[in-house]
């Protein structure tokens, strides 16, 4: 959840949707996606929305957030109305979600079935740093009804840990790995970063392997970006550390692909792979292929029927306005049909299931056998079913096809 918000419109106070986005709903998958902003720590490369406690100043307190996002789950039931969603997938991010007791993000969980109705097949997932969670508190989020948990592992290496500013120890993702499997989630993803300054392609295949070693079901494996404002971005622009080498990270993504798969893990968007497609994440899923959701918690976002909206940032602010019984949405954007059509060829063409021809312009489709010729889009996948399917060269240069795309 990027700090800053963006520009857009005002944003009713009740939080009214426009009837032609209403009409829109139970149309496509819904999602609830909910913000925790706490850390302990902030890490050096985070541009996230998050606070430690310290940040946070008087007035705000992890004790009270819970009654909060229930409060905005129960403001997300009067916009909707009557109308079904059935929720099929919620994901509780940040920040570290797992600071906060199992009891409150089972609180959390339990309003969104109340008011909203979760699917008989939910998926259901809760981020988690290695050190935030033990045997007792991994047993208490199953019991609440948490199916699915994200581990930040990021790197098994020590020194490169150091460098991102991550506090946990790498001897202790085995441990909560197996604890999670004890308390009997079903579903188990690990997070990478590769790219980190001082990492060498040995220190990137060692995480590969022990990530390997720990048996996922998913792996999210991204490259570090340098974002303005960020610790990491002062120590670059001081000297003292190099930014990422982009050959270094094309090299680390190949090193990824083919260890994740020679381990069975499959891609199925550029920086994602699962066992199978059970597997898959079905809630970013939702992000890629332009489903709805509702986000719960400072400066998070939402969609619905082509109403995009992101509430005000800091917790202080956003308990004011859950308390004065108001949205807490700071904008919003009405989506053109244009700007949906060049959103879902931004995402949709980053999915190993790939994007329908029909999403293109005339351009666009121009553009297309050149690609081909290029190596970075399947031609048989073109040819056979018109769909744009990436290879594994146009994964790397997943931007750059986008472009030609868009024209």
């Amino acid at each position: 959840m990027p700090s800053a918000l963006p520009e857009g419109d005002p944003a009713p106070r009740d939080g009214s949707l426009p009837e032609a986005a209403l009409t829109e709903v139970g149309t496509r998958p819904f999602g609830v996606y909910v913000h925790v902003p706490f850390c302990r720590v902030r890490c050096g490369y985070c541009d996230f929305n998050t606070y430690t406690a310290e940040e946070l100043g008087s007035g705000v307190s992890r004790s009270t957030y819970a009654d909060q996002a229930v409060a905005e789950v129960r403001l997300a039931r009067r916009v909707l109305g009557d109308r079904d969603v059935s929720v099929g997938t919620v994901f509780l991010g940040g920040g570290t979600p797992t600071l906060l007791p199992p009891g409150d993000l089972g609180r959390i969980l339990a309003a969104i079935d109340d008011e909203l109705g979760l699917a008989p097949d939910a998926e259901v997932t809760t981020e988690a740093n290695p050190d935030s969670v033990d045997a007792a508190s991994l047993e208490g989020l199953r019991e609440a009804g948490f199916d699915r948990i994200s581990f930040g592992m990021q790197s098994a290496v020590p020194h490169v840990l150091a460098t991102l500013d991550r506090t946990h120890d790498p001897r202790r993702v085995p441990g909560v790995v197996e604890a999670a499997r004890r308390a009997g989630f079903d579903q188990l993803s690990l997070d990478l970063i590769y790219g980190t300054p001082g990492e060498s392609m040995a220190d990137w295949q060692a995480s590969l392997e022990a990530a390997v070693g720990y048996g996922p079901d998913h792996v999210s494996a991204y490259s570090l970006i340098v974002e303005e404002g960020t610790a990491l971005a002062r120590r670059v622009k001081r000297g003292e550390l190099p930014m990422p080498d982009e050959d270094d990270l094309a090299d680390k993504y190949l090193a990824a692909d083919e260890r994740l798969t020679a381990a069975g893990l499959g891609w199925y968007e550029v920086s994602n792979w699962a066992a199978d497609e059970r597997a898959r994440c079905r809630h970013n899923l939702g992000y890629w292929r332009g489903a709805d959701w509702w986000g719960v918690g400072p400066g998070a976002h939402s969609h619905v029927g082509g109403v995009r909206w992101w509430n005000v940032k800091h917790p202080a602010a956003y308990a004011d306005r859950i308390a004065a019984g108001v949205s807490p949405a700071h904008a919003r954007e009405l989506l053109d049909a244009e700007t949906r059509r060049v959103e879902r060829v931004l995402l949709e063409v980053r999915l190993a299931d790939g994007m329908h021809g029909d999403v293109l312009d005339a351009a666009g489709l121009a553009a297309v056998p050149a690609l081909v010729g290029r190596g970075l889009v399947d031609g048989d996948a073109w040819a056979g079913d018109d769909r744009i399917v990436l290879t594994r060269e146009g994964r790397l240069l997943a931007d750059g096809v986008v472009r030609d795309l868009l024209g």
